[in-house]
């Protein structure tokens, strides 16, 4: 479909082939650059911001002493895992909002004065990834975890034995015995940096906010679907997942030569 201009009652094989023309087409849209840029950005700072997150979580849960306070914090953290992207989405707006949003009424109660978060580009990036990492990182950090609950006890009983504190444990002996799985997972979102959420950045933006907001997965639906492109759509999203591809494998190739741990 992506090699050709499709026309659902000529199906895939009555559809006249048109080679490389709807590629060339999105690289002469003028949104083209913005698209790709806003995809790379909010994939790049949800990398950066939001892989750690769980693995920091788990190591200060596997720090707990008391079984009966780990465990309640544990459930609190994994509860917005299984909230909607639709609830998760309501609940940011009633925290944002300009006229009765708690936040605001904060800053104004400080002496600020109101911010539109919902139509301001600035803030578009903060509260995707913002709301990505509260309703993820209790879930993402059961992987980690998992991971911890395999070492063997005996290193850690040596290890203060040696003199070493808590930290001192942490990194010399739980972060490198969870290193490989950190490394898998570190791999596997390399990959899917461009795989934004599009749900999410769909029922959050506005056109007031599409200068750091619009996405490929957001312009494919606009342009493609809706305006039923569906050649157009098809080349730009296999345009964005063979670049995931080359992610991918970079990634993987730069983890085998670094290190012992790639996914192939």
């Amino acid at each position: 479909m992506s090699f050709q201009d499709f026309v659902p009652k000529l199906g895939y094989f009555g559809s006249p082939f048109v080679g490389l023309k709807h590629f060339e087409a999105f690289f002469r849209d003028p949104f083209a650059f913005r698209v790709i840029r806003n995809t790379f950005l909010l994939g790049f700072y949800s990398l950066l911001f939001g892989f750690p997150a769980p693995i920091l979580l788990a190591l200060a849960l596997n720090e707990l002493r008391y079984p009966r306070f780990k465990r309640v914090v544990q459930t609190i953290s994994y509860m917005p895992y299984f909230l909607s992207v639709v609830i998760v989405v309501g609940m940011v707006r009633d925290l944002v909002s300009a006229t009765d949003g708690p936040i605001n009424a904060a800053i104004t109660a400080m002496g600020g004065k109101s911010i539109s978060f919902l139509t301001s580009p600035g803030w578009f990036r903060t509260l995707y990834i913002s709301s990505g990492i509260w309703q993820g990182i209790g879930f993402s950090s059961i992987i980690y975890l998992a991971a911890m609950a395999g070492i063997n006890p005996e290193m850690y009983e040596a290890a203060v034995i040696d003199g070493a504190g808590r930290m001192q444990q942490i990194r010399y002996i739980t972060l490198p015995s969870i290193a490989p799985t950190i490394t898998i997972l570190f791999i596997l979102a390399v990959g899917g940096i461009l795989g934004n959420d599009f749900q999410k950045i769909l029922l959050l933006y506005n056109s007031r906010v599409y200068s750091t907001a619009d996405v490929v997965s957001t312009y494919v639906y606009r342009a493609g679907i809706e305006g039923s492109s569906f050649s157009y759509a098809s080349a730009v999203g296999l345009l964005l997942n063979i670049i995931s591809l080359f992610f991918l494998v970079s990634a993987n190739w730069v983890s085998r030569r670094v290190g012992e741990t790639s996914l192939f």
